[in-house]
């Protein structure tokens, strides 16, 4: 398990400030939780389109539990919800480029080769045009590889990306390239008048709730809308580089917590829903728990935690 040892490097840089300059520093009774999830770890279906076999509905949600246990009864809180998705989605409608380095702001990026195919003339990269230039080969053998690379990362051997969670929803697709203001135009609609409506309506849903997750191609870390908290354990399929990791930042120091458990949840449910991996910590070493989560179902599918139980109590010494 990966130790965020920045953590209480930062915390004691700053009581080390404080203390020079005369002042306090208030302490922070919160946690840091890291998780590794193991790459068996349901990822939930793509915005649009059938799901797959072992794939969660797209309006599902994981949550993180902590568990006081006496005699009585189990008390439940919930500490952290998440969702965990491919790292890119091609069928959702705001799959888009953003940003002023890109060639076409608000094109869906399935349709980011035809795009560069019509902007260069070349149709057959083997056979270009007699006029085509060395930079518009390059252009087009770049927007190839990249949906080599988006098929890649989007299939079933991609990488599952852990993020913030959120209900909100797009704005509907439109039936065609002309669709009302409202709606969304379809992928194949690669004109100027439908790419910025795209992007203003996109731009518009991530503004409205910045938990709704949608991934890029471009920056694996960096996504389009929403937070990424890190990768489920596995490869990135493009070069084979292991990736895997995640973390949360909790307002509430996790002390006198007896269990820890992860559950799947419906969007809008109440109840912790179904559990999918439960742990009881050991192992204190520093103001550090470990926690070993197994599936209850399944004893192969498994979980690493290490839970930083309260910043405010920082017991390394430097």
């Amino acid at each position: 398990m990966r130790r965020a040892t920045g953590i209480t490097v930062a915390i004691a840089i700053a009581i080390a400030i404080a203390g020079a300059s005369g002042g306090c520093v208030d302490g922070f009774r919160g946690s840091n939780v890291q998780l590794d999830l193991s790459p068996g770890t349901p990822v939930q279906a793509h915005v649009m389109g059938a799901m797959m076999v072992g794939e969660l509905p797209a309006s599902t949600h994981f949550a993180i539990y902590g568990i006081q246990q006496d005699a009585a009864q189990d008390r439940l809180f919930e500490l952290e919800r998440f969702e965990i998705h491919r790292i890119v989605d091609p069928t959702s409608p705001c799959f888009i480029d953003v940003g002023d380095h890109v060639l076409h702001p608000g094109l869906h990026v399935t349709s980011y080769a035809a795009k560069i195919a019509e902007d260069t003339g070349i149709t057959d990269i083997a056979n270009p045009p007699a006029g085509a230039t060395e930079q518009q080969k390059i252009e087009m053998a770049t927007a190839i590889q990249r949906m080599t690379n988006v098929a890649a990362l989007g299939s079933a051997a991609g990488i599952k990306v852990v993020s913030s969670a959120s209900t909100a929803a797009y704005p509907n697709v439109a039936a065609d390239c002309t669709g009302p203001a409202d709606q969304i135009p379809p992928a194949m609609c690669t004109d100027d008048a439908s790419n910025q409506l795209r992007l203003r309506l996109c731009q518009a849903a991530w503004r409205a709730d910045p938990d709704l997750f949608e991934g890029t191609d471009r920056v694996l870390t960096a996504p389009l809308g929403g937070v990424t908290h890190g990768m489920v354990d596995g490869r990135n399929p493009i070069n084979m580089a292991p990736v895997g990791g995640a973390q949360f930042f909790l307002d509430e120091a996790l002390d006198n917590i007896d269990a820890y458990a992860i559950y799947t949840q419906a969007d809008g449910m109440d109840t912790p829903g179904t559990q999918l991996l439960f742990g009881r910590p050991t192992m204190q070493t520093r103001g550090v728990l470990h926690v070993h989560l197994v599936s209850p179902a399944d004893p192969a599918l498994t979980a690493e935690m290490a839970v930083f139980i309260d910043l405010g109590q920082d017991d390394l010494h430097f």
